[in-house]
């Protein structure tokens, strides 16, 4: 059985190059405006030096968020019919609570199934402190109030806008140019390698995959965001200081 059909009012002419063209300029942009950021803070911007936490979410809320849904919104109201939402199939049913089980059970059952046997087999570069080190480092130097930014951006505001922009925007160009199964495929590459995060490379396609079936499965993308909110709300009880 074929996945349904995008809802009528996203057959649209945004094409792969567009959607390609608003990512990296997304991309551009957050690279531009992280060293922005960081310039003002007073910091370096080396790669070694260890920025302070409240760059962290100030980047994602700010230097990421902001270029992403502008490119969304340019893009909507130059090729897409309709409202922002239904553009972006941004609906949700309550049908879409599955999205708890799946986002748990991806985090805890198939990502662990995924680097055990390459744990295994390249203990110097998947072991599990290596896969789970960069998101570690992020909560154990949360304190105070900034531990409430990290779960809103995490849990929230992730979630809502990387659906946005990899399965809203990104696998729909992608589908109405290849088709559904190959679409699937390189939506999930594309979220994987747009996270620059090798280690998780793996990890990454695998959730992708998953995200994009819940898209594909339902026309719309309330089952993937609640999904992507439960599986880093699982990722952030795993990691979180104990002390």
């Amino acid at each position: 059985m074929s996945p349904p059909e995008p809802p009528a009012e996203t057959r649209a002419s945004l094409g792969v190059g567009t959607a390609a063209a608003v990512w990296f300029g997304s991309v551009l942009a957050s690279v531009l405006g992280f060293q922005a950021v960081v310039a003002a803070s007073g910091h370096s911007g080396d790669s070694t030096e260890l920025l302070p936490f409240w760059l962290h979410p100030t980047m994602s809320l700010v230097v990421l968020w902001v270029p992403v849904i502008f490119g969304l919104w340019w893009a909507q109201r130059r090729y897409l019919p309709g409202s922002f939402s239904a553009a972006y199939g941004l609906r949700f049913r309550w049908l879409d609570l599955l999205g708890v089980p799946v986002g748990v059970v991806s985090q805890l059952f198939v990502l662990r199934v995924l680097y055990w046997p390459l744990s295994r087999w390249f203990p110097g570069t998947f072991s599990h402190d290596d896969v789970e080190r960069s998101a570690r480092q992020l909560t154990e130097r949360a304190h105070g109030g900034w531990r409430v930014v990290l779960v809103l951006a995490v849990v929230v505001g992730a979630p809502v806008v990387e659906e946005l922009l990899y399965r809203g925007l990104i696998l729909g160009a992608v589908r109405r140019r290849v088709g559904a199964p190959l679409a699937l495929a390189v939506g999930a590459v594309w979220f994987a390698a747009a996270h620059f995060q090798g280690v998780q490379f793996i990890g990454l396609l695998a959730f992708g995959l998953i995200l994009g079936l819940c898209w594909q499965g339902t026309g719309r993308l309330g089952l993937g965001i609640v999904a992507h909110a439960a599986f880093n709300a699982t990722s952030l009880v795993l990691l979180w200081p104990k002390h």
